[in-house]
């Protein structure tokens, strides 16, 4: 390959990555920017930020708001719609998740790896009116708790984690791995509470709840499948 070639090969990627990295500043909190908003929280030049922006549009991946806001194209919609068929869980794991949140009064997540962080790919809400509280598809730091530390690479574990004080102060949890057919871990399967609940009698039932729940998950298979 000539060096020209090279470097723009080189060019094409960081601007696939400036593109990804600008739709991600597009959250919750966040739904719509001003352009001049949007370049100070990417850190580009307002002639790139703009230059993506107009790419975006075309895929529609972004759109401009008649006030000249931008927000998430209907585009999104599609990718959505695939992403939540594509990661829809059979129902046997559902029951699993139902069961485990019931049996320890507490929210059960389910968590998968990503290049950078975890995901929340399926949650059930706890029984309690206290409870831990978040949504599929919510991101977390890719050491973060015992979700974390199940999913840190260590491929063939069997053991459990447990973490006090993270993501947030007051929360603990309770993770156990899932495995496909060769004793790979593809999830983490998390009980997560008030760190009151959480004392080392509780701690221990959990543990075995869950690691036992994980392991019927295990057997039966989950992921996202082409139909």
């Amino acid at each position: 390959m000539k060096v020209e070639d090279q470097h723009g090969d080189d060019g094409a990627v960081r601007s696939v990555l400036r593109t990804f990295d600008l739709l991600a500043l597009f959250t919750e909190q966040h739904r719509t920017w001003a352009v001049k908003d949007l370049t100070t929280a990417s850190g580009l030049a307002k002639t790139t930020v703009l230059r993506l922006v107009a790419t975006c549009e075309q895929r529609g991946l972004l759109w401009t708001r008649p006030d000249g806001r931008i927000t998430v194209g209907p585009g999104m919609l599609r990718w959505a719609q695939l992403a939540n068929t594509a990661w829809q869980l059979p129902e046997p794991v559902r029951q699993v998740l139902r069961e485990l949140a019931a049996g320890c009064g507490e929210t059960v997540n389910l968590y998968v790896r990503g290049t950078t962080v975890l995901v929340c790919v399926a949650r059930q809400e706890g029984p309690r009116a206290i409870r831990h509280v978040g949504r599929v598809g919510d991101e977390l730091p890719l050491a973060c708790g015992a979700a974390g530390r199940v999913l840190a690479g260590d491929e063939g574990s069997d053991g459990a984690a447990v973490s006090h004080g993270e993501p947030e102060t007051g929360a603990s949890s309770v993770a156990a791995p899932v495995h496909d057919g060769e004793r790979r871990v593809l999830a983490a399967l998390t009980v997560t509470g008030p760190t009151s609940r959480f004392g080392e009698a509780e701690v221990a039932g959990m543990t075995e709840a869950v690691t036992e729940a994980a392991q019927h998950i295990s057997r039966i298979g989950f992921g996202a499948r082409p139909e």
